[in-house]
């Protein structure tokens, strides 16, 4: 049985268009006309694929590749074989994120599950819930009461959006998720499994044990943020949580209530965010960072993967370690420690002797 394709390329494009497309220089000029069917890894990239090599240290698959055209700096030119497309451009990872996106429009946006259009029969939607033009609502998706939906937006299988709820233009829900208490912008995409607007985690000591805080604000997720499978966002306990426009959380996300994202950052998987903790525009978190409450992370500061933040990190830092610190202080504090176990086992060996 013949393995199952789940993305066919839109057009084929010529090595000619490539270099105009992105700005690249074509070495040879004879090479304009090939043609490009679609893209492939530079380790498995064949005949009528387009691939890209960046670093020196990446010269062997270069010489050893045989697609059709190649991506590459200038210092790696050289080593690709004769009769393939060579394409110079400073930042061949960004020019071939560009052709892939042209040849795989589908790839930027989930669509339909099912393949259906319109409102499927089998979806339960209330009412009085408005949905524009051009909705798809999956089966087994429930719309509940005074929910507005926008035109263009697709509701895949199985998901729930609770009462009173506003999701805009273009976005998508993936099956699965579920999204109560909040605010979606337009081209807004939320894989599976997502859990949006339940209530934060707020308890206080009680004479009789520990005492539930109502957690009565919101979620307000701005334009063009992209929200990973199975991540979760604690509503507001008195101010809203918020996801700024252009934000990207990656899977299995904890962002706790009254949290508050700014513009374009970046959160990478397993990370956690703790209650009232605010990223400025632009913030970088590598994997499995936990940030303590009422934290703030200012604007262009980037944290390793696994850093513990219990202190605010000034604007444009990069920081490390846990606790975190900046990172020449964390790396010399490692440098000193590994120093340090160094010297002891040096000793214990001289003793041996």
């Amino acid at each position: 049985m013949k393995d199952p394709e789940f993305f066919a390329p839109a057009r084929r494009i010529t090595a000619g268009e490539i270099a105009s497309l992105t700005g690249a220089n074509l070495t040879h000029a004879e090479h304009a006309g090939i043609v490009i069917e679609s893209v492939a890894a530079a380790s498995e990239g064949g005949a009528g694929t387009l691939v890209f090599v960046e670093g020196k240290r990446n010269a062997d698959l270069a010489m050893g590749t045989t697609a059709s055209a190649v991506l590459c700096r200038d210092e790696i030119a050289g080593h690709v074989p004769e009769g393939v497309a060579v394409l110079v451009v400073d930042k061949p990872q960004a020019a071939f994120a560009q052709i892939t996106r042209l040849l795989f429009p589908q790839a930027m946006r989930p669509g339909s599950m099912t393949g259906e259009t319109g409102v499927s029969a089998r979806a339960s939607v209330a009412s009085d819930a408005i949905l524009e033009d051009d909705v798809t609502i999956e089966p087994g998706a429930v719309i509940g009461s005074g929910v507005h939906i926008g035109s263009g937006t697709i509701i895949a299988p199985n998901a729930v959006i609770g009462a009173g709820t506003r999701i805009g233009r273009e976005s998508y829900i993936g099956p699965g998720a579920t999204i109560q208490c909040a605010m979606v912008g337009d081209r807004v995409i939320i894989h599976a499994g997502v859990r949006i607007g339940q209530d934060g985690f707020g308890y206080l000591p009680g004479p009789t044990g520990l005492e539930k805080l109502p957690q009565i604000g919101r979620v307000v997720i701005q334009d063009d943020v992209e929200i990973g499978a199975n991540t979760t966002v604690d509503r507001g306990a008195l101010v809203d949580t918020i996801i700024g426009q252009g934000s990207k959380i990656d899977n299995l996300v904890q962002i706790a209530h009254n949290v508050r994202l700014g513009r374009g950052c970046i959160v990478a998987g397993h990370c956690g965010l703790s209650g009232s903790v605010t990223l400025g525009d632009f913030v970088m978190l590598g994997g499995r960072v936990g940030i303590a409450d009422h934290i703030t992370i200012g604007s262009g500061a980037q944290l390793a993967a696994s850093s513990g933040v219990m202190n605010d990190v000034p604007p444009g830092e990069r920081w490390a370690g846990s606790p975190a610190q900046p990172m020449r202080e964390a790396f010399r504090e490692l440098a000193a420690l590994r120093g340090l176990v160094g010297g002891r086992k040096k000793k214990q060996r001289d003793g041996d002797d």
